[in-house]
């Protein structure tokens, strides 16, 4: 049943990334996803969970595989060693901070496994402009995504 539930939560959030916009910026949702992953169900899912999320977005999107699957794998596993490691007391605060940094991450490993593996996608200075709007669109979502833990 939660594969089923994942799947279609997946394929929504390939759906609506981009048809919601701000400004020319899509909101990355799928590395919503992969933090929620990885803060609800630790370590190792949230590393399978945040894989299949990447995985899936390099096919849908027809370029290289690996810069996505990556970058959600990564945010799966950082993201429960961050929050539910017990390196730090989950607030809102602090969620909405995690959510902007992953985020970051996400765009920083996408960036620079697209350049190292075959062209540069686009100047630093744009990439990191979309960077930063994207972690800024996500920072909300950290209010709302919660581990288990929390009060």
């Amino acid at each position: 049943m939660k594969f089923f539930y994942w799947t279609i939560l997946i394929i929504l959030a390939l759906v609506f990334q981009g048809r919601l916009s701000i400004l020319g910026i899509y909101p990355d949702l799928t590395a919503l996803m992969a933090y929620y992953a990885g803060i609800r169900y630790g370590e190792t899912k949230g590393l399978l969970v945040g894989s299949l999320i990447g995985a899936t977005q390099d096919i849908v999107s027809l370029y290289i595989l690996g810069p996505n699957l990556l970058a959600k794998g990564a945010i799966g596993f950082l993201s429960a060693i961050f929050i539910t490691g017990g390196i730090f007391r989950w607030t809102y605060l602090l969620g909405i901070i995690a959510v902007v940094i992953f985020t970051l991450i996400d765009n920083s490993i996408v960036f620079l496994s697209r350049s190292l593996f075959d062209k540069i996608p686009a100047p630093l200075s744009t990439a990191l402009f979309i960077a930063i709007m994207q972690s800024i669109l996500n920072a909300p979502a950290g209010i709302f995504i919660r581990p288990k833990h929390a009060d």
